[in-house]
């Protein structure tokens, strides 16, 4: 059986924050954050996925997630964002 990993981006319904992380089970990280288990996340919420992306490899998801954390990827990752939202 093979793992995937996921990076995601969840927004803040309380601040607009965004927050950009990686798993291998984004449904339980989900609820980690909306329960308070995030030290980042904790008095934020609720949180909302509003962006994930799948890789094969725990690698790729890490150097994804560093990219998409640069000025850069902020910047192509609001792009993105715009672009999917309605």
């Amino acid at each position: 059986m093979q793992n995937n990993y996921y990076i995601y981006v969840l927004k803040s319904s309380l601040t607009d924050r965004l927050y950009i992380g990686q798993t291998n089970n984004l449904d339980r990280r989900v609820d980690s954050h909306n329960k308070g288990l995030s030290r980042f996340t904790n008095k934020r919420g609720p949180w909302v996925l509003i962006y994930s992306e799948k890789f094969e490899t725990r690698s790729e998801a890490l150097k994804r997630e560093k990219f998409l954390k640069s000025g850069k990827g902020r910047e192509i990752l609001n792009n993105i964002i715009k672009e999917t939202s309605i």
